[in-house]
């Protein structure tokens, strides 16, 4: 049986954890952030969890992440 092909738009965008559950960076901190306050930058900063049900869906594009 042929390898299975990993989605590489969602590979570069999604980590997976330790415990299996998936990781993704926030949105707007690519440009315009001059408008933004330090404040608010500062909590754009860190990763959040996928929830379960959205998780699945990109477990399915990313076979070896597991």
């Amino acid at each position: 049986m042929p390898k299975m092909k990993t989605n590489r738009s969602v590979y570069k965008k999604f980590r997976v954890s330790g415990k299996g559950g998936v990781k993704r960076s926030q949105a707007n901190r690519s440009h315009n952030t001059a408008k933004r306050s330090q404040k608010r930058m500062r909590q754009l900063r860190g990763l959040l969890t996928l929830e379960p049900a959205d998780a699945k869906r990109i477990v399915r594009l990313l076979p070896y992440m597991r």
